[in-house]
């Protein structure tokens, strides 16, 4: 029986890259010279950590890396933007977290809505992916029509397609 999976993953080297970038033109822009703003990459907890002296310059910082994400190809639906921690000496702190895989609840939904469809597919959750299986591959594309056109508030990939 043919099936595809349904996956939400951030690629790591393109998000590695795109905050490199990030922290090549923190270096070069004329109004950070001087400045101790930073922009950090934790890989094992998928986040960035974004400082700067002050709010003004942990936006620009913010648009920075949302710019070099969004040219790298990373799915910004897949990054979840904390509010910004704004000390009273001014000191400015934000964290962006990257989501990996399908959580629970969002994951149900998305079953849901191929569920309520009414093609002649199974879908199941298999750890953090939603496997979906069919008789015939063209129920299986208009599967992957139908979640291209809805916006779960993820960035979907479809992929691991079987005949």
């Amino acid at each position: 029986m043919p099936s595809f999976d349904i996956t939400s993953e951030v690629n790591t080297q393109e998000l590695d890259n795109a905050i490199n970038q990030a922290n090549k033109e923190l270096a070069t822009r004329f109004d950070f010279k001087g400045s101790t703003a930073s922009i950090e990459l934790d890989l094992k907890a998928s986040k960035i950590k974004l400082t700067a002296e002050d709010a003004s310059r942990l936006r620009s910082l913010h648009d920075i890396v949302i710019g070099k994400l969004s040219k790298r190809g990373v799915d910004l639906r897949n990054v979840d933007r904390k509010d910004p921690a704004i000390s009273p000496l001014g000191h400015a702190t934000q964290e962006l977290l990257i989501k990996q895989g399908l959580d629970g609840d969002k994951a149900k939904e998305i079953v849901a809505s191929i569920k309520s469809q009414g093609l002649k597919v199974q879908s199941a959750l298999q750890e953090r992916q939603i496997r979906v299986t069919g008789k015939n591959r063209d129920d299986l594309q208009a599967v992957i029509a139908f979640c291209r056109s809805k916006d779960f508030g993820v960035g979907l990939a479809f992929g691991n397609f079987r005949d």
